[in-house]
């Protein structure tokens, strides 16, 4: 083998993250593991809603404002049995969760896969290149990051107005300084490793030093923010949405459906916002549980 093929294997074989033993370390947390199992059942009825819902909660033919505000337990006009009540409109509360459930972590997903891709390229270049390009980004990462999230969120949809890609493009400006920032930090460690000197010794491209050796080996971290973020950007869609600057009506999120029965709290009707709520609770503890335990393996410095 000459020395060009041997430096490209040292390359290849470059570390890639602590992932030998992640199934069992995972594995030995009872709390992540419910976590895991909680949001795997979460994520079942957000794909599968509109087949395992017992009615459509945007279908006018499906609703019937006779049946509004029923307590749970009720059967409705129609013959439905409403296990969870009915909100001000007569929509069924179990299939309205399980709609807003699914729009909810439409609008996270979504949102988080592409700050992810803008901040950790925005990451990935300033540490690399440095220079100008480099305290140009992190002015702007610093900039973002020194204002509440809510307050610029609530700006940019006060400006943008209500919509699903709105929202969406807001939560995107609100979260790619912190992958930005995550992406730098862990980059200038491994931009100084020998698998970095060998690549440039091979005189790669830029872009494939870039992103085939040094971003995989950025990755442990950025799993562990996107994680935590995903939940956050959960609960800041729900804040907005309860505030009336989030998603319309047409597209009722876990946020909207508690905005709904928060008028009625007081006259009893409870259920329109605690089950909602409860739901959002539960979605995002098993996303932090699962968040923890990921930090706590993919850094050996959290490790026992």
């Amino acid at each position: 083998m000459s020395a060009s093929s041997e430096t490209e294997a040292f390359v290849s074989a470059a570390p890639q993250g602590t992932f030998a033993r992640f199934a069992e370390d995972f594995a030995e947390s009872k709390s992540a593991m419910l976590g895991l199992v909680v949001l795997t059942i979460i994520v079942f009825i957000a794909l599968f809603a509109p087949w395992i819902s017992p009615t459509n909660p945007n279908d006018l033919l499906q609703v019937s404002i006779l049946d509004n505000r029923l307590p749970p337990g009720t059967t409705g006009s129609r013959g439905i049995y409403h296990a969870l009540g009915t909100d001000g409109q007569g929509r069924d509360m179990l299939s309205a969760i399980f709609y807003g459930l699914r729009t909810s972590l439409a609008v996270s997903v979504s949102s988080g896969l592409v700050a992810v891709s803008i901040g950790a390229t925005i990451g990935l270049m300033a540490a690399y290149f440095g220079g100008r390009f480099e305290a140009l980004a992190m002015r702007l990462v610093d900039i973002q990051l020194s204002f509440p999230t809510i307050l610029i969120a609530l700006l940019l949809l006060a400006f943008l107005g209500q919509g699903v890609g709105k929202i969406i493009l807001a939560l995107i400006i609100v979260q790619w300084a912190y992958y930005a920032r995550t992406t730098r930090a862990v980059a200038l460690a491994e931009k100084q490793k020998e698998y970095m000197d060998a690549a440039h010794s091979l005189q790669l491209g830029r872009l494939r030093i870039l992103f085939r050796h040094l971003l995989p080996n950025c990755l442990s971290p950025l799993i562990v923010v996107a994680t935590i973020q995903s939940a956050h950007a959960i609960a800041l869609e729900a804040t907005l949405s309860f505030l009336g600057l989030g998603l319309p009506p047409t597209e009722p999120s876990l946020g909207l459906l508690i905005a709904n029965g928060f008028t009625f709290i007081l006259s009893g009707r409870y259920w329109i916002s605690f089950f909602p709520g409860i739901a959002l609770l539960i979605t995002i503890v098993s996303i932090n549980l699962l968040g923890d335990q990921l930090r706590n393996v993919l850094n050996p410095r959290l490790q026992k």
